[in-house]
């Protein structure tokens, strides 16, 4: 079978790709249906893009990479595809762009665009050997149980990365990549919840609040969810993509306020109350339960002495916990790292030493932050691979 151009793996980038790449597209996926991840992204709403988006939202071992295409393709690009399919949409929180009804409108829209385009999808279809000969890729191919030899002058790797092994996640784009002589960086689950060996946070399970939360490079300010195995939540997702094994996060329990001189004021209004009546109204009772010990709170408020309160300030705005790991790939958002953007052109995505093969979406070595930052690095690196390739004769 001879085409122009082969993609491997009919997720975000994929799709997007396939409906800019032109005639002669073969998409294929080894799952039943295609973007399943934007299925099950956002509680099956699909959080399809931030309004906020930029490069400043991305990590990468070269933070200028990703800006090209993102410039190129913009959140606002793909807000007017979405409108011209008629989908509607509402903003949630901070930037965070969702579908009114089911991700599924995202999905269909891009079968839509790509079927539009010319391009062929087939699914439950697993790759082989990938070799090339004479300037052509070499692709074996298995699907419902025959084996077919494509050949393509172009071969996208966008099967994204490790994470969620359960929907058939695996590292086959930085095994070609590796075959073609691109450089893989470590990777690592990012945008995953943190664990504690030792359970404590098992009787706090569920408690949430707002928090700001620093590591070493980070700062974000979202909320925090305690879970049996450990924390979770927008705040933590977020700083775990900068966290290493061994550091310890810092929690501002407070952030909206100035606790210490809200605690001033309640001791001359309420100071016959006691001091865990009195954080309980302004933190969960749970947490202060489960805080009292070590940070020694009893008696009245009445009976707190300023340094006393400063320092009790000081122990709930600069909470410092040293997690034992994470949940690992079984529940990452993304994976850190992937294809070494050293080897690629910021404008194609194609490999610089071996043309016609091109690498997009979470496969390479740019992850976004959560709130839609990731699908959008799915939409501009597919178009800018779509286009670079539908513009070769």
């Amino acid at each position: 079978m001879q085409i122009k151009t082969l993609i491997l793996g009919a997720g975000a980038a994929g799709m997007m790709c396939a409906a800019h790449a032109g005639a002669g597209t073969l998409i294929v996926d080894h799952a039943k249906a295609p973007g399943e991840k934007i299925r099950i992204s956002g509680g099956g709403r699909c959080n399809f893009t931030n309004m906020y988006a930029s490069p400043e939202n991305f990590l990468s071992g070269n933070p200028h990479f990703c800006k090209s295409a993102l410039s190129r393709y913009t959140q606002w690009d793909f807000i007017d595809l979405v409108s011209r399919h008629g989908i509607a949409y509402h903003e949630k929180t901070l930037g965070q762009l969702f579908c009114d009804e089911t991700s599924k409108d995202i999905v269909q829209m891009l079968l839509t665009e790509l079927h539009a385009a010319g391009a062929e999808i087939w699914l439950k279809t697993s790759v082989g050997t990938v070799c090339q000969k004479n300037g052509k890729f070499e692709v074996q191919l298995e699907k419902d149980g025959t084996e077919v030899t494509v050949f393509a002058d172009n071969l996208v790797l966008a099967t994204g990365g490790k994470s969620i092994p359960k929907m058939g996640a695996t590292g086959l784009a930085y095994d070609i990549a590796k075959q073609f002589g691109l450089a893989v960086t470590d990777t690592r689950a990012g945008l995953v919840p943190f664990t504690f060996t030792d359970g404590r946070f098992g009787p706090l399970s569920g408690v949430a609040l707002p928090v700001r939360v620093k590591s070493d490079t980070a700062t974000f300010e979202e909320a925090l969810l305690f879970t049996h195995r450990g924390l979770s939540g927008p705040s933590v997702l977020q700083i775990s993509s900068y966290w290493r094994e061994g550091q310890d996060v810092s929690f501002d329990l407070y952030p909206q306020g100035d606790l210490y001189e809200t605690l001033r004021a309640k001791r001359s209004e309420d100071g016959r109350k006691n001091l865990s009546t009195i954080l309980a109204q302004l933190l969960p009772a749970k947490l202060i339960e489960h805080l009292a010990k070590d940070l020694g709170i009893s008696g009245n408020i009445a009976d707190q002495s300023d340094a006393k309160l400063r320092a009790l300030d000081a122990a709930l705005r600069n909470w410092r916990l040293t997690p034992s790991g994470t949940e690992g790939y079984r529940t990452a958002e993304v994976t850190l790292g992937g294809i070494d953007t050293d080897g690629l052109s910021s404008k194609t995505m194609e490999a610089k030493s071996t043309p016609g093969l091109y690498a997009i979406g979470e496969a390479v070595d740019v992850t976004g932050w959560l709130g839609g930052f990731n699908f959008q690095w799915a939409w501009s690196s597919g178009f800018a691979a779509g286009t670079a390739i539908a513009a070769k004769p």
